[in-house]
């Protein structure tokens, strides 16, 4: 969970350090924006193929490998003087986060009966969510009010913990002979059906969530100072979904995904229609925030369920998919935003995310429709 929490505040620590990074190293806005986005490409694109190089090497080793160079990295950053060195850390933090997330569900669930799995990938989940409601606020604290390069180095403290730890505590065990190693279910084409799903979801979610503080001041009309804690606001609803999510995962496994979905459509499109009345604009803010998380949490959850093959395999394809997605969704928004305006990212994020859960509620239907005997 620590290091879940460590590695999502790091990937998302720039966007409150923006201006701060870029008066102090002389760089463009838009070059430290690459900060971030060059990280979720770098994500979804290395995600499956690092998972297939290290699927016979013992976890222990693996987590203790990528938590290492998330310290290392994070250490480099905190002392870069340069763009260059910086971009290279980061990058070097990516691809550990990339094969991270494939390797930490089936280790951690591993431990539990299969029964209260669910309940553990919502942990893990409350987790990640924590670093955009605490983590990144609270960096972003520090980094104004001494250097940016004081966050990054208390990174790099929380991933000793979690590497010391590890290295001292996990069994040492074959992947392939781990509890969650491979899933009680596996199913092809429910596994093609989530993957698209996520990255639909994923794809409408970023179309509109990159500009939404342009949204919020543009459209809605809000001072920049709301719109500060209007982000705190999205942030904690997107916890509080976590939270309900995980408690249950485990009963309702197919409903909570597309449940999920459904609330991101609702909210998107809600903040199209209404978005130019505060009240109904913050109401919907809350649902998309609730449903941010839930997604990529009910994606992998499916994914421990119905994996055809190795379960970290399929987190990773899943994870490189979703990452792909919020690539695709904010370039999507940019093309977007010059031609048709800002509440137009948020109905073509909303028809997207829509798209996702027709394509869920119609696998359904298929699954349970009778069969007629000739």
């Amino acid at each position: 969970m620590l290091a879940a929490f460590t590695f999502n505040t790091a990937e998302n620590l720039p966007i409150g350090l923006l201006e701060v990074i870029s008066d102090s190293l002389r760089v463009s806005l838009s070059a430290v924006g690459l900060l971030v986005t060059g990280y979720g490409t770098a994500v979804a694109v290395t995600s499956l193929p690092l998972a297939h190089l290290m699927r016979a090497v013992p976890r222990r080793h693996v987590l203790t490998g990528l938590l290492a160079a998330l310290v290392v990295s994070s250490l480099v950053a905190a002392l870069s003087t340069s763009y260059g060195l910086l971009l290279v850390a980061r990058l070097v933090t990516a691809l550990a986060q990339a094969l991270f997330w494939a390797v930490m569900g089936p280790v951690a669930v591993g431990m539990f009966a299969p029964a209260v799995r669910g309940r553990v990938v919502g942990a893990l989940s409350v987790a990640g969510s924590l670093a955009l409601v605490i983590g990144v606020p609270a960096g972003t604290w520090l980094g104004r009010q001494s250097d940016w390069r004081v966050p990054v180095a208390v990174l790099a403290g929380l991933g000793t913990v979690c590497l010391v730890t590890i290295a001292a505590l996990l069994p040492t065990s074959r992947p392939e002979e781990e509890q969650a190693a491979y899933a009680p279910r596996p199913d092809t084409r429910r596994f093609a059906v989530v993957l698209t799903a996520g990255a639909l979801s994923a794809t409408g979610a970023f179309t509109g969530f990159t500009y939404l503080v342009k949204f919020l001041g543009d459209v809605t009309g809000f001072p920049p100072t709301t719109v500060d804690a209007l982000f705190m606001t999205f942030g904690v609803a997107c916890l509080a979904g976590v939270g309900i999510t995980g408690a249950l995962l485990d009963r309702f496994p197919h409903a909570t995904l597309t449940a999920a979905v459904a609330t991101q459509t609702g909210g998107m499109l809600g903040l199209y229609a209404t978005g130019t009345h505060p009240v109904p604009a913050v109401v919907f803010l809350a649902l998309t925030g609730g449903a941010l998380g839930p997604v990529f949490m009910t994606t992998q959850n499916a994914m421990l369920h119905c994996a055809p093959g190795r379960t970290d395999i399929a987190l990773a394809a899943n994870s490189g998919a979703y990452n792909a997605g919020m690539a695709a969704g904010a370039a999507l928004g940019g093309l977007i935003l010059p031609l048709a305006g800002v509440r137009a990212t948020f109905l073509t994020g909303g028809l997207l995310s829509a798209a996702a859960c027709a394509l869920l509620l119609g696998a359904r239907l298929l699954r349970h429709r009778p069969q007629l005997i000739a």
